[in-house]
């Protein structure tokens, strides 16, 4: 294994909105000298920050935009990703969590754990990130480092310990204790880019002592070295600093570092402690799915003679065609290689490999092991595995779940429409629960997702990104039709004008299909050749056809098994066409025999909020046609899981917010489809009806 490859970190920096995260990777840059002057996130000087693409981000605490970029600290490499803010938009989010090793959440020390570092830190938890804490803005009024360390403890229930404490608070917040080498450190130069050690100041010696012994027992559990080096007063640094790294990538120890990188104070130390605590490529395990062997599971191992696996986790459009950002979880990439996507089962020629830095490319001709670089000109979709011809690996199983959720949208202009239709192509290929269709009924456009916030996140985009102005109408819930019970059938379609005719009689039966993943059976019981083999195939498809749209209200219909058993023909007048039409109206015959009822997405909801909330989030849950399954307290914290009807949970973001004070967040997942109540299924009815009628005028 190379040195390199354990110098190699790839974090994410995770925070609250506002908690300073874009100003923190900005000083990040400045000190490993990949920019040379410092800019401000609101900066006066008309640049802006260097990695800021994220207005949408602020507004609704997303990421749209992620920007990767790479530095070095003390020649140990680091990939900073940005990590998506909202972990249940898409399966987007899970591939870019999963292309990290390691990450930073920062703190703001006046408002220290706040309702999205909740967010955040279970985002974290359910990838098992192993994570350091930042408390930032130590120059704030009101500033209290050491509340928020306590904020850690209780709110979150992490074991959080103090490996700095600050010189100083809010205008006067001069530098940093440093608790594992105990010395002061403070920051100088004209964008602190001088770091100086002193001994600590005589007021802060007392507290430092304290802090110290703390830290060394909290750490001294993960290291047998350090515990009886600590009994016997011996202990060393690095002693320290491996044990701290041990608990941090079991998860069971949270270092918290302090600092302001406004003021650059603090910045330099804490890329210390991604390099001394964060982990390298080769100490997190990760797993690959061999298609080859039924999605058997294959843990990949961090080594450039093996065989390439890769994962593409982002894509970009850029004016010179497709970026594609790649995470190498073995073998290494050279330029000209050659390798396979799994899901399109093509192979491609690696032309440009490119080093991110922002919106700004490198070319590379080789990139190792474990690093995350960009491809040009492949076309690929976002979460499809490049390997090695040799291989038929997938980093991902291939489950996309199906859109529930659609709206129609319409383009206000020309302009707009050719804008539109990029836009639409786009992100269908980076996100497969985006989908989009042009309704052959109406001519409208359609467009599906997995909510009410995923689509309207892509609408923003839209009218941003690609200048495309649409009107949208209302969402619209994928409802389904299907028969309660066994209806027969025996139909006759004749006609005869003059000429040749058309005569085809098809008899049986229909029923429920109870069958889970299977909306559609058909059995052909015809005995004695009644109807000849080669209608047989006439029939499915013209029972096939009804089914695109029931009677009720225009939804398809889904669980019907038919079998057929009966029926006569014509020397003449039958046809292919003859018995696909007698199939139509046998379906139509015994649809309304047969008890239709009307079927609706049923959505497995979870709500996670303080407990003091809990009875307004069971009201909100239950005047919504809800079923409350479970209801669990993780200390502070209430997570309660429930079945809600799609149509229900319209708007109820909003309500959620205001029921508690914005401390709650849920997420949404399509669980199944369920029965439509009596009176909400005579609503449908009427509605589709009116609507019917209108057309028809």
């Amino acid at each position: 294994m190379s040195s390199l490859l354990e110098k190699r970190r790839n974090i994410g920096i995770s925070a609250h909105i506002d908690s300073g995260k874009t100003t923190l990777t900005e000083r990040i840059l400045f000190y490993c000298e990949k920019i040379h002057a410092v800019h401000e996130v609101r900066g006066k000087d008309g640049v802006g920050a260097t990695m800021d693409s994220m207005e949408l981000e602020r507004e609704r605490g997303i990421t749209i935009a992620s920007a990767a970029t790479n530095v070095a600290w003390k020649e140990h490499p680091i990939n900073i990703i940005d990590t998506p803010g909202h972990v249940d938009f898409t399966i987007e989010v899970e591939r870019a969590l999963r292309v990290l090793d390691g990450a930073i959440l920062v703190l703001d020390s006046v408002g220290g754990v706040q309702s999205q570092t909740l967010t955040v830190d279970r985002q974290l938890g359910r990838y098992s990130v192993p994570f350091i804490a930042f408390v930032n803005k130590c120059d704030r009024t009101g500033a209290s480092p050491r509340r928020v360390a306590e904020q850690l403890k209780e709110k979150l229930g992490h074991n959080a310990v103090m490996v700095q404490i600050p010189i100083g608070l809010e205008d006067k917040f001069q530098g940093i204790v440093d608790l594992i080498s105990m010395k002061a450190v403070y920051f100088d130069g004209a964008a602190g880019e001088m770091v100086r050690e002193e001994e600590i100041p005589e007021e802060l010696k007392a507290e430092a002592e304290k802090r110290h012994e703390e830290l060394l027992d909290a750490a001294s559990m993960f290291s047998d070295e350090l515990a009886e080096a600590y009994l016997e007063g011996e202990h060393t640094v690095d002693q320290v600093l491996s044990a701290v790294r041990a608990g941090v990538l079991k998860r069971e120890l949270l270092p918290v570092f302090i600092g302001s990188a406004y003021k650059n104070r603090g910045v330099q130390p804490l890329l210390d402690g991604v390099v001394n605590f964060l982990p390298n490529p080769t100490q997190v395990a990760n797993i690959a799915l061999d298609l080859d062997k039924g999605e058997e599971r294959v843990t990949l191992v961090s080594d450039e003679s093996k065989p390439t696996v890769a994962l593409a986790f982002k894509l970009e459009d850029t004016q010179y065609g497709q970026l594609t950002y790649i995470r190498i979880y073995q073998g290494s990439i050279k330029k000209g290689d050659e390798l396979f996507n799994t899901r399109s089962q093509k192979k491609f020629k690696v032309g440009r490999l490119i080093r991110m830095h922002a919106n700004k490319m490198d070319d590379i001709t080789e990139a190792p092991v474990g690093d995350i670089v960009a491809l040009f000109g492949i076309d690929c979709a976002s979460g499809d595995t490049f390997c090695d011809p040799s291989f038929n690996y997938s980093m991902t199983s291939m489950y996309v779940p199906n859109p529930v959720i659609s709206l129609a949208i319409s383009p206000k202009d020309k302009k707009s429409e050719g804008n539109m239709g990029k836009a639409l192509n786009r992100f269908a290929k980076e996100d497969p629960t985006f989908r989009t269709f042009v309704d052959p009924e109406s001519n409208e456009t359609i467009i599906q997702g997995m909510g009410e916030l995923h689509l309207d996140v892509y609408i923003e985009r839209m009218r941003r990104e690609y200048k495309a102005d649409v009107e949208t109408g209302a969402p619209q819930v994928a409802y389904r039709e299907a028969i309660s019970q066994m209806a027969e059938f025996d139909y006759t379609h004749k006609k005869q004008t003059g000429g040749s005719g058309q005569f085809a009689r098809v008899a049986g039966f229909m029923e429920p299909l109870n069958e889970e993943g299977k909306d559609y059976e058909f059995v052909d019981a015809i005995k004695g050749g009644v109807i000849p083999n080669e209608y047989i195939p006439s029939c499915d498809k013209g029972f096939k056809a009804t089914m695109q749209k029931g009677s009720l209200i225009g939804f398809p219909i889904v669980g019907v098994k038919v079998t057929i058993n009966d029926g006569s023909t014509h020397p003449v007048d039958s046809s292919d066409m003859a018995f696909q039409q007698a199939a139509i109206g046998c379906f139509k015959q015994a649809y309304a025999k047969a008890k239709p009822i009307i079927l609706e997405p049923i959505m497995k909801v979870v709500v996670e909020g303080p407990t003091e909330y809990q009875g307004n989030i069971f009201a909100s849950i239950n005047q919504r046609r809800g079923i409350i399954l479970t209801s669990s307290d993780e200390g502070v914290f209430s997570v309660v899981e429930a079945e809600v009807p799609l149509s229900e949970m319209f708007g109820y973001s909003t309500v959620l917010r205001s029921l508690t004070q914005g401390k709650a967040e849920y997420s949404m997942e399509f669980l199944k489809y369920g029965k439509v109540p009596q009176s909400v299924s005579e609503e449908l009815k009427k509605e589709y009806e009116a609507k019917r009628k209108a057309e028809q005028k």
